[in-house]
């Protein structure tokens, strides 16, 4: 959260189109926080994408969008929604159909697990590049904590809950533990 992985991936489906280069852009069905098919950054650039659901062939739908016009690179935003069958789905079009597929997303939930997509990815991809954002004391955030109404951590829920600033906040991984362990602590710095 607020690494700024929208913004880099909008910056780099840029890069290869002022190239002459066409990309394809996708992010998950159920983020609509900046609407239906929009990939949007909190700095206020946005670009309109096609979707994916959690049953849908992603080999299937890259095949028939390179069927239907030669594309450098694809992007993908929220990869974390990705399956595991999925991210499978993605390595093989990597390497059957020779198209790069770059993936951005989160790699932990609010309580410190993986995601299916992330841990997929973690083990197939080619190559990881981290992109950091900071703690409220200035350390590298690596874990992130969802907020109740009141500004305190919770510790249960489902893994998926669509939201943004108001919702979840970064935290270096010893703000992340004393806001889970210390129900009584005041509310979190936004």
């Amino acid at each position: 959260m607020n690494a700024g992985k929208s913004t880099l991936l909008l910056q780099a489906a840029h890069n290869y189109r002022e190239r002459g280069m066409k990309t394809y852009l996708m992010t998950a069905q159920m983020d609509t926080r900046a609407g239906k098919g929009m990939i949007a950054s909190r700095i206020g650039i946005g670009e309109e994408a096609d979707t994916f659901h959690s049953n849908e062939d992603l080999f299937k739908k890259v095949k028939a969008c390179l069927e239907e016009e030669p594309v450098a690179c694809i992007f993908i935003d929220e990869a974390q929604f990705l399956t595991k069958d999925q991210v499978w789905a993605l390595a093989r079009a990597v390497d059957n159909l020779g198209v790069p597929i770059m993936c951005y997303g989160l790699r932990v939930d609010f309580l410190g697990e993986l995601f299916p997509g992330s841990a997929a990815l973690l083990a197939l991809a080619d190559e990881m590049r981290e992109v950091r954002t900071i703690c409220h004391c200035g350390k590298k955030a690596t874990m992130v904590v969802r907020l109740d109404s009141t500004g305190k951590a919770v510790t249960a829920g489902d893994q998926v809950q669509i939201g943004g600033n108001e919702t979840y906040l970064s935290l270096c991984r010893r703000h992340y533990f004393e806001a889970v362990k210390d129900h009584s602590a005041p509310p979190l710095p936004i």
